[in-house]
Order: C-alpha cells, then structure tokens, then sequence
C-alpha cells in the first residue's frame, strides 16, 4: 500500500471514530432519574372513596351528601390517650369553629369492639354527648370498610376532602404526635390551615402529614 493510500485510511478512522462520539450523549439518563421523573408525588389529590354509614341517630349518610361542602373525616377512639389528649377541649373547639365555617365534620368510629358496640347497644348518642363533640355526625362504621377504603390507620387519622370531592389532607392532625395535653399550645394544626387554604382558595400547603396516635383496630385483624 503506498504512503498516500495509508493516509486515506487513517483519515477514514479519525472520522468514524467522530462521528460515534457525537452520537452519545454527554450525559445519559440514569434509571433513577427516570424513575423520579414518573414517581407519584406523596399527598397528590385524589378522589375520596364514595360510601354511606349510619349516624348516631340511626339515619344513613353518605359522602355525596355533602357534595359542595368542604368535608372533614375523623377516626376515632375514646379509649385512646391519643384522641382523649385532643378532646381535653381542642378538638371540640376545632369542631364548632369549623361547622360554624360551613364545613360538614364527620367523625368516625372503625374500631373493633367501638363500633359495633354502639351500633348494638345504641350508645352513639350518648358517645356525642359524653364527649361534648362538635362534629356534624358521628358515623359507624362496624365493619371497617370505610376506614380501610380511605387508608385510615391511626385514632386520630383525618382526611380534609373539598367540594369537588378531591382528598386535600391526609394523615396526622399535627406536629406534636404525643399523648401530652400541654403540647398542644405549640402545636402546628394541619387540619385547621387546610380548611383555611381552602377557604382562601388556594392550594393546601401541607397535603400530607405522618398519622400518630393508636392502631385502629379493625374487625377481624389479627
């Protein structure tokens, strides 16, 4: 091969290699960035579950009901030293405030034996007075299917949901999960600046909060 033939093909390389170079990214996407981009975002909007339960008063209420209204759930347990350190007076109050707001608040009870007991042995009513609740309704939910349908794990567990339908909170209801009674002063409500987003019209700060309290006890767990 002569010397100009040997330069040709040397060229020839140089070029080829380029030409692959310029095809590969500088920086190609990882697969965790491309799991990141499609992740779903913790605390995103969704749909609340439809459902119907009886009330303290024996009549059926179902979350359609109230469709329009801003909507507050809560699970419940008196027995729990979680939900007695809220009813010492704060959770009353955030109820009546509420319901004088226009919002419908409705109260929970999905453990086992709570309440099927009131439901068998018509304690219901006496349970709102008890307690000096504030709630729009008190609902029964023996059988636990509402509590798991919307994921509720603790007493107390809360769900802010809109008039559209849309679940806007989720989770605990503040930053202070204790059972102490003095820490609620300097506690970071979450279910009370949700209602106060919404009623501004803009977007709830915080969409999600860690659930604290006692395990709900659902019929038939183990």
């Amino acid at each position: 091969m002569t010397r100009l033939s040997l330069l040709a093909c040397a060229a020839a390389v140089l070029t080829l290699t380029a030409c692959n170079q310029a095809e590969t990214p500088a920086n190609p996407p990882t697969t965790e960035t491309a799991a990141t981009d499609t992740a779903v975002t913790p605390g995103q909007p969704q749909m609340a579950p439809a459902f119907t339960l009886v009330d303290s008063e024996g009549t059926q209420r179902s979350l359609a009901d109230f469709r329009g209204k801003t909507v507050v759930l809560e699970w419940t347990n008196e027995g729990c030293p979680y939900v007695q350190k809220h009813y010492s007076g704060a959770m009353q109050a955030l109820q009546t405030e509420a319901v004088a707001d226009g919002v419908v608040w409705l109260t929970i009870i999905s453990s086992e034996p709570g309440a099927q007991g009131y439901v068998e042995g018509g304690e219901a009513r006496a349970w709102k007075a008890r307690n000096e609740a504030g709630a729009s309704h008190l609902l029964l939910d023996p059988t636990g299917e509402v509590g798991k349908a919307f994921g509720a794990v603790t007493t107390p567990d809360m769900r802010v949901i809109d008039g559209e339908g849309r679940i806007l909170f989720t989770g605990g209801i503040d930053d202070r999960p204790t059972n102490k009674v003095e820490d609620l002063e300097a506690a970071n409500n979450f279910v009370r600046a949700a209602l106060t987003d919404i009623e501004a019209g803009r977007p709830v700060q915080t969409a999600f909060a860690q659930p604290y309290g006692c395990s709900i006890k659902y019929p038939g767990a183990v």
